[in-house]
């Protein structure tokens, strides 16, 4: 089973599981062909994270996060006036140096089956070839001009001013030829060949940042991973540099030690929900960074004693501000995720992303693939919002060579018997804890279906700005009006997230990708 946010990828995956390709050769299968058919965060030229779990027990935490140029300096976002410049953004220096593909070629290296070539191939068929344009691609792209139309991409995928319409062909030719040296020449092709030429001269151009050196430089980071437990269940999730696993982990420790489950959907419910993660991201603003660079207290904060005393403070019967509860915070959405688990129950959980839709808009001449903008997820001025309005602390300040935080958080659950039962993950900045854990929690709290699961109203509480985001149309008006008289500050919007999960059911497996998206049907299986 396969499940993402793009049709035509996940059956890539599977055609690779059919050819005798294990779930690390799949995803890597599936992660190249996003690259291809789901171009707004599919891609090359960012990064992502990996969770593996074998079927004979084996784990394995892949970072493969980009890392700040060489020349990258803390106040390089700031302008003259002390305000914070949209260059982290949109444009050439909002870029940092890619790890999808080192991060993608070194999981196939240690756990892949097939040869690299075949893992592959699907992908570069899908670029030479070209594949049929849908309305959701055309719809992205035409959005997205305003980001895009100013650099080389726009003769690939603006031509004439104008994107492909829903049934024409896209054919990407550069894009093919790269794809095809890196199966032929692995991760050295692309940050030591041509590829890394072509990326040089790209930031030398357009005045980013950038250099060969930068590119030869990068490592992806095996990393012992976050394992959880939540009433009964195991979890093994991301460490930092991503804040997802740490942040998931204090999320539900807290619940947990908060007491007995209230129904779905209870003013109680939704008012313990919110204060577990405002207190979650609380310390995840505030004390989370690149371990490389700051003492990140992992331990403490994913530790059951220092949950407790957190959810003893909680009050029952108000909402506690933000700003009481910190004095120590000095201070996109646009990602994607995909699960996999094959016929041996190898399971393996992805979420990579440019950051923003086409990440930074910058396309690689010659090399036919988009570099992100993840400069922005860095706190590019301590106590100034970023794009998703997080407001973040010294520990992800701007350094050269430093990993940005992230917020995504691929999963693999277990259930009390240590059989897999879950795999899933999220896209959209930080809502993508919040998504990751609810699904977890209608899982194993409310005993929901897979398609309940992702398919049940979710709030978002990121600390601040200090309000509840809950769906619109989600929950009962009562509800909602009893929040607002707690204190809490309650908003609609239109959704929190969009993940793409499998689990275990009785007679197989069930994939599901998110109905909030772009109804892709997106999971396929054999």
């Amino acid at each position: 089973m396969v499940a993402s946010d793009d049709r035509l990828a996940s059956s890539v995956g599977l055609e690779v599981m059919k050819q005798g390709g294990n779930a690390v050769d799949a995803a890597v299968a599936v992660g190249f062909a996003l690259a291809v058919t789901f171009p707004e965060a599919g891609n090359l030229g960012g990064g992502g994270y990996m969770v593996i779990r074998m079927a004979n027990g084996r784990v394995g935490t892949l970072d493969y996060r980009e890392t700040a140029p060489q020349a990258a300096t803390r106040d390089m976002y700031v302008g003259p006036d002390g305000k914070v410049t949209g260059e982290s953004v949109i444009g050439p220096r909002a870029s940092g140096v890619p790890g999808a593909v080192a991060g993608m070629v070194e999981a196939h290296r240690k756990f892949g089956a097939l040869p690299l070539a075949r893992v592959l191939a699907p992908a570069i068929r899908l670029a030479a070839d070209g594949f049929i344009v849908d309305a959701a691609l055309s719809r992205s792209l035409a959005e997205a001009k305003y980001r895009i139309g100013s650099f080389a991409g726009k003769s690939v995928f603006l031509p004439n001013g104008a994107p492909p319409v829903a049934g024409s062909r896209l054919v990407q030719p550069q894009l093919a030829r790269t794809i095809r040296l890196i199966a032929q020449g692995g991760s050295g092709a692309f940050y030591q060949g041509s590829i890394a030429d072509s990326i040089a001269a790209e930031m030398k151009r357009t005045g980013g940042l950038i250099t060969k050196q930068d590119l030869a430089r990068y490592r992806p980071i095996w990393r012992e991973p976050i394992r959880g437990t939540y009433r009964g269940y195991t979890y093994f999730a991301v460490p930092p540099s991503s804040s997802g696993g740490t942040t998931v982990t204090e999320l539900l420790n807290i619940l947990e030690a908060y007491g007995p489950t209230a129904p779905f959907g209870s003013v109680d419910r939704i008012h313990a929900v919110a204060s577990a993660s405002q207190r979650a991201f609380i310390d995840r603003n505030s004390k989370l960074g690149d371990p490389a660079f700051v003492r990140v207290p992992v331990g403490t904060l994913t530790s059951k004693g220092y949950a407790r005393a957190l959810a003893k403070a909680i009050s029952r019967n108000h909402a506690d501000t933000t700003t009481v509860l910190t004095s120590a915070v000095a201070e996109g959405t646009e990602t994607t995720h995909y699960s996999v688990v094959d016929q041996s129950g190898n399971a393996v959980a992805t979420t990579t992303t440019l950051n923003d839709l086409y990440g930074s808009g910058v396309f690689v001449s010659g090399g036919g693939f988009f570099l992100n903008d993840e400069m922005d997820d860095f706190a590019a001025k301590p106590g100034t919002p970023n794009m998703y309005g997080l407001i973040q602390g010294d520990a992800n300040a701007i350094a050269p060579g430093k990993r940005m935080l992230s917020a995504m958080s691929p999963t693999i659950v277990l259930d009390p018997r240590g059989s897999l039962l879950l795999v899933t993950g999220a896209r959209g900045g930080p809502r993508i804890i919040s998504a990751t854990s609810q699904i977890m929690l209608n899982v194993i709290d409310h005993r929901m279906s897979l398609g309940d699961a992702m398919s049940a109203p979710r709030i978002h509480h990121q600390a601040l700005p200090d309000s509840i985001r809950v769906e619109k149309g989600g929950f009962r008006p009562d509800v909602l009006s009893r929040l607002r008289s707690m204190g809490h500050h309650v908003y609609e919007l239109s959704g929190v997230a969009s993940a793409a999960s499998i689990m275990r059911v009785r007679s197989g497996y069930e994939g599901m990708d998110d109905p909030r998206l772009r109804g892709a049907e997106g999971a396929v299986g054999f």
